[in-house]
């Protein structure tokens, strides 16, 4: 279902959860087309790449991995977009979370063909110099999803506001929990690197709840034992900030090294949904229900929602940044104007809307059944 035609069916608290997503449309200009195929090798045809509209724009879309639905769905958006751009397409990702040198592979090789741009989603800040190297190559670079510390190592960012997306799961939590102690597990992406979309959900999710975080930019600094301030307020005691690699395996591991430490876990962050289903495979085997809370929106997510095994989560729109994101470099490599970043942020918003079947007052969400309908993936 259309965005635009979703949004109109939906009952107004609906809509105004999801306004960041309608007033988030970048206008761009239309690139001129032509016929093309938009093959993930994408090999020749990107170095001649000018100004007129009519030749072909070489660009290249680097994710982290290759095989997360999220970076499926934007590889998917990307290829069925690149022929209406007139772009020939290569895809390339990491090996797997954390495989830095895999993308920094990618980079290179971007360059060396003579691609017109890159869209990235940066594994850490361990390929900015990479980036660096591309921008001074002549390439438009823009990181999709995940924002580089600091921003403008790229041209501009197409992203979740992930503080927020943090915040919103923060905040529903805190009304669910209506006032009893919260025993917390964070399940992070990594504890050995520093990426911004990681500190930005778990610190926003902190903040959410009312919790007093330390250095903004740092997981595991805070208290760890306080009192929460978020719905009706209580005490907290947070057990541990565990790396699940952004993968199922890797939250039932770190969930399972949580319980080890506190059995009595009743509330888990995650930093994403195949995180959060194997922290719920973790409870499960050990008998143990808790509110789990995450961010992503993909299509096994919301059913993730509908099923109870989540309980809220902050849905985010891939399709879009890689759509915007093509469009943007096809304009520029063919003399049009630069996008902007959103009024008051480092990079463009492209939305998010709180998902769940439990709402709390005072936080805005969309029902899962309403989510499904504009979900990605399978």
């Amino acid at each position: 279902m259309h965005r635009s035609s979703f949004l109109t069916s939906l009952r107004p608290a609906g809509r105004r959860a999801l306004v960041a997503v309608a007033t988030g449309t970048l206008v761009l200009g239309a690139a001129a087309c032509g016929s093309s195929d938009s093959g993930s090798g994408g090999s020749g045809g990107s170095g001649d790449a000018g100004g007129g509209s009519g030749e072909k724009v070489g660009v290249s879309l680097i994710t982290k991995d290759s095989t997360n639905p999220f970076f499926v769905a934007m590889q998917k958006g990307a290829k069925a977009d690149a022929d209406k751009n007139n772009v020939t397409l290569t895809v390339a990702s990491g090996k797997q979370e954390g495989d830095d040198a895999g993308q920094i592979t990618a980079i290179e090789d971007a360059i060396a063909r003579g691609d017109k741009g890159i869209l990235i989603t940066p594994m850490s800040n361990g390929v900015n110099a990479a980036m660096k190297k591309a921008r001074d190559a002549g390439l438009y670079v823009i990181a999709l999803d995940t924002p580089p510390d600091p921003a403008d190592t790229v041209d501009i960012t197409f992203a979740t506001d992930n503080r927020a997306a943090g915040k919103l799961d923060g905040k529903w939590a805190a009304g669910q929990l209506a006032g009893k102690p919260a025993v917390i597990a964070l399940l992070d992406l990594f504890n050995d690197k520093i990426v911004s979309v990681d500190y930005n959900r778990d610190q926003g999710f902190l903040e959410g709840m009312g919790i007093d975080v330390k250095d903004p930019k740092k997981n595991g600094d805070e208290a760890k034992t306080g009192k929460y301030t978020g719905g009706k307020g209580g005490d907290y005691t947070i057990v541990c900030n565990e790396p699940g690699n952004g993968a199922e395996d890797g939250g039932r591991t770190a969930m399972e090294k949580c319980l080890s430490k506190n059995p009595d876990i009743n509330l888990v962050y995650t930093i994403n949904e195949p995180t959060a289903v194997g922290a719920n495979a973790a409870l499960q085997a050990q008998g143990k229900t808790a509110l789990i809370v995450s961010v992503d929106g993909g299509c096994a997510g919301v059913k993730s929602v509908t099923d109870g095994v989540i309980g809220a989560t902050a849905q985010q729109y891939p399709l879009k940044m890689a759509t915007l994101g093509m469009e943007a470099i096809a304009k520029i490599a063919r003399g049009g104007d630069k996008p902007k970043v959103s009024p008051g942020l480092d990079f463009y918003n492209t939305g998010v809307a709180l998902v769940t079947d439990k709402k709390v007052d005072g936080v805005d969400s969309i029902s899962s059944a309403d989510a499904a309908k504009i979900c990605w993936g399978n």
